[in-house]
């Protein structure tokens, strides 16, 4: 397997051209910075539009970027050049709720009925952390972020329900307090958090152990920041079980021309 540098991939375009190369399948935190990345799920046109009534009735975990015209498979208003069955660095693809295979890409299995909805991610929206002088605890370690499913449901809509996932940044109080104020500028991908400090209080009994992505540490002076996570929607696939879906792998991105600054509100 070829491999790339990460520093290298500067661009949404560079990313998404080494994916659909195969020289780069990890996760995409950091990458890029400066331009959104965004979560990814696919469904028949039959499920489509009880899923995107359960986005919009969650848009904390699920803020909407784009849905896809059914049989295409390029996020137009996203990354015009792009095409969603190969430029993700790996996909996960579920039956009945079950996972059964983390592919690299995803053409031999495209339908002509499949939408695409492209859902805001945390890692636009670390960009601003870092240059505001924030320390970002996964990234400085070069592992993926650290999620969790909590014990808090979200609102149902058809066939789909299930629990929020959060993603999870250490800091200390005073950074803690900067960082609502810089992510909460940015409501379309996750905004603000959703709980600081007592993970009993989500349900979380340990946070070693996440339910997906890497634990990182969280030392004594530090309060656990939690932001509403685009990974519900698996947590979510697994409770609804449809016959078929595909997402991204976690913390493995869809990487956009749009600019994090396009996102930013005043």
């Amino acid at each position: 397997m070829m491999s790339v540098d990460r520093a290298s991939l500067k661009t949404g375009a560079l990313v998404r051209q080494a994916c659909r190369s195969g020289e780069f399948t990890g996760q995409t935190s950091g990458l890029a910075p400066g331009f959104a990345q965004a979560n990814l799920v696919i469904l028949p046109q039959a499920e489509a539009r009880q899923f995107q009534e359960f986005c919009e009735r969650n848009p904390k975990p699920c803020p909407l970027l784009e849905v896809t015209t059914p049989g295409d498979p390029c996020p137009h208003q996203l990354a015009e050049t792009s095409d969603l069955r190969t430029d993700l660095p790996r996909y996960r693809v579920w039956r009945r709720g079950e996972l059964v295979e983390e592919p690299t890409e995803i053409t031999a299995l495209w339908q002509d009925d499949l939408v695409a909805f492209l859902i805001g991610c945390s890692f636009t929206f670390e960009s601003a952390l870092i240059e505001a002088g924030l320390s970002v605890r996964h990234i400085d370690q070069g592992v993926n972020v650290p999620m969790y499913r909590t014990t808090i449901p979200c609102e149902s809509a058809g066939m789909f329900s299930g629990p929020l996932v959060v993603s999870m940044r250490p800091f200390k109080p005073a950074d803690a307090i900067r960082a609502v104020q810089i992510t909460g500028r940015f409501p379309s991908v996750h905004g603000a958090p959703v709980h600081l400090g007592f993970p009993e209080q989500l349900g979380i009994a340990d946070l070693t152990s996440p339910d997906y992505g890497d634990a990182v540490a969280v030392e004594p002076d530090e309060l656990p920041v939690f932001w509403a996570c685009g990974v519900t929607p698996q947590a979510v696939l697994m409770q609804a079980k449809p016959e078929f879906a595909i997402t991204h792998s976690p913390g493995c991105m869809f990487v956009s021309d749009l600019k994090d600054s396009d996102l930013a509100t005043d």
